[in-house]
C-alpha cells in the first residue's frame, strides 16, 4: 500500500523516549510481526489447512483471554440497481460480518514505562492544575490494548436471539493479530425490519465489553459514512503531540454542533451509520464509548492491525488513509449497493480525495459529500485552500459536494437530500 506524502515529521525526542518499545521504519503494511507474534503466522497457516482438526487451535478461555465482540450491521445481499433482480418470491437471507478481537489476559505487560514516556513527551508532568495520577491512570487504560499480547488460533461461539430464533455459530480461528472476521448467515426471517437491533454474545464472555449490537439495515435507503478524527472528534491529527494528547490523556471532545447535526440527519433520513477511521482497532473501546455518548450508534470500522510503538500509532492516523478508506468503502458497497450514501469528512488528511475517488467510480452510489474545513489546528493553510478542494473534486458535480466550517451550514444541504425521498 502506498502512503500519503503529507505526514508529520518524526520527532527525535520521541525516538529517544521510546527505547523500550519496538519500532520499525518499514512500510507498516509490509513490516514483519513483532517477535512475540511471529509464530502466529505459522499458526494461521496451519489453521487454514487443518481447520477444526488443527491441534494448535483452541477455544478462547474466559480465564486466560479477554475478548471483544464489535458492533456490526446486518444486510441482505442484493444485485446492484440496474442488474437483474431476484425473484420477489424468493426470500433474501440476512447476513453480517462479525469481528472479534482476542487478547491474552495473562500476557498483559507493564505499561509504566510507556505511560511515563507519553506523559514526558507531551509535557504533562510540567502542567499545573492537572491531577497527574488521574491522567496517568487514563493513559494506562488506553495504552493497555496496544501492549496486550494478541491470541491467534483461538475460536469462539457466537449466540444470537433473532425474534425467538436462537442461533449458535462457531467463529475462528483468530488470525495473527488475534482477530476473527467472519461473515455469518442469519436466516430469512420476515419479521426483521429496517433499524432492528439484536444483542449478540460470545459464550462465556458476556461482560467483557460494552454489550455489542447488530443493527439490521434493509437494501435501500440512506447510508452515512463518517470519518471520526477532526470530523466529529477533536484529535489534532496534523500534530504528533496533539494525537497523543487527545488520544491518551484527555477526555474526548466532540466537534461543536456535530452531535446535533447527526441527530438531525437521523431524524430526517433514517440512515444506516458507518464510522470509518484510520485508527487501529486497539482504540475500539475508547472510540465506541465516545460515539455512544455523543452520536448516533453505528458500525465502527478501524484498521485491523496493531501498533506497539507511538510512532506507529501516529502513522496510522496519517499514512495511507486514502487507500485504506476507499478499500473499506468498497466493502461497504458490496453490502449495500442500492443505498444512497452521504460521506462526511474533514480537510486534515485525504477525505476529499478518497470520497471524490469513490464518486467518480460509483456516481449512482455516492449522493453527497461534506468536508469540514479544519481551522482549529495549526499548519492547515495549504490543505484548506480552495484550489485543493477544486482539484480533489474535479469531475464531481458542484451540487454533490460542499465544504463547511460550521455544521449549521449543512442543514439546508440535508433538506435538499430529503427531497429525493419525495421524488422517489
Amino acid at each position: 500500500m502506498s502512503h500519503d506524502s503529507d505526514k508529520p515529521s518524526d520527532s527525535p525526542a520521541l525516538e529517544n523516549r521510546q527505547d523500550d518499545v519496538k519500532r520499525t521504519s518499514e512500510d507498516p503494511d509490509e513490516r514483519p510481526a513483532p517477535p512475540e507474534r511471529r509464530g502466529s503466522s505459522f499458526m494461521k497457516f496451519v489453521a487454514s489447512i487443518l481447520g477444526s482438526k488443527n491441534p494448535i487451535t483452541h477455544p478462547a478461555d474466559p480465564q486466560t483471554n479477554t475478548v471483544w465482540l464489535l458492533d456490526n450491521t446486518a444486510y441482505q445481499p442484493v444485485p446492484e440497481l440496474g442488474s437483474e433482480d431476484q425473484s420477489a418470491e424468493e426470500p433474501v437471507p440476512w447476513q453480517a460480518e462479525f469481528v472479534s478481537c482476542i487478547f491474552e489476559t495473562q500476557g498483559r505487560k507493564d505499561v509504566g514505562n510507556l505511560v511515563a514516556s507519553i506523559a514526558d513527551y507531551i509535557g504533562l508532568d510540567g502542567e499545573s492544575g492537572i491531577s497527574v495520577s488521574e491522567v496517568h491512570e487514563r493513559i494506562s487504560a488506553r495504552v493497555q490494548p496496544f501492549v496486550d499480547v494478541v491470541s491467534p488460533g483461538r475460536t469462539a461461539t457466537l449466540e444470537l436471539d433473532i425474534n425467538g430464533d436462537i442461533q449458535s455459530h462457531q467463529m475462528g480461528p483468530s488470525d495473527r493479530n488475534g482477530i476473527i472476521c467472519q461473515t455469518i448467515e442469519l436466516g430469512t426471517s420476515t419479521h426483521i425490519s429496517d433499524r432492528s437491533v439484536v444483542q449478540p454474545t460470545l459464550t462465556g464472555f458476556g461482560n467483557t465489553m460494552p454489550a455489542p449490537k447488530t443493527h439490521f439495515a434493509t437494501p435501500e435507503g440512506w447510508l452515512v459514512i463518517s470519518d471520526i478524527d477532526d470530523t466529529i472528534k477533536h484529535t489534532m491529527t496534523m500534530e504528533a503531540t496533539g494525537i497523543l494528547r487527545t488520544t491518551f490523556t484527555e477526555q474526548p471532545v466532540p466537534i461543536t454542533g456535530m452531535p446535533e447535526f447527526y441527530r438531525y440527519v437521523q431524524e430526517e433520513l433514517h440512515p444506516a451509520w458507518f464510522y470509518l477511521s484510520a485508527s487501529p482497532y486497539n482504540l475500539y473501546k475508547f472510540l465506541h464509548d465516545f460515539l455512544h455518548q455523543y452520536y448516533v450508534p453505528g458500525t465502527l470500522v478501524l484498521r485491523d492491525y496493531s501498533w506497539l510503538d507511538v510512532n506507529g500509532l501516529i502513522k496510522s492516523f496519517t499514512e495511507g488513509t486514502q487507500e485504506y478508506k476507499t478499500d473499506r468503502m468498497e466493502k461497504i458497497r458490496t453490502w449495500f449497493p442500492r443505498r444512497r450514501v452521504i460521506c462526511i469528512g474533514d480537510s486534515t488528511q485525504r477525505d476529499p480525495e478518497a470520497y471524490a475517488e469513490m464518486y467518480r467510480k460509483y456516481p449512482e452510489w455516492i449522493h453527497a459529500i461534506a468536508i469540514r474545513k479544519v481551522k482549529d489546528v495549526a499548519h492547515m493553510e495549504e490543505r484548506n485552500k480552495d484550489e485543493r478542494f477544486e482539484q480533489a473534486f474535479q469531475g464531481v458535480p458542484s451540487e454533490v459536494w460542499t465544504v463547511f466550517e460550521d455544521p449549521v451550514e449543512l442543514y439546508d444541504f440535508v433538506d435538499q437530500l430529503g427531497m429525493e425521498d419525495q421524488v422517489l
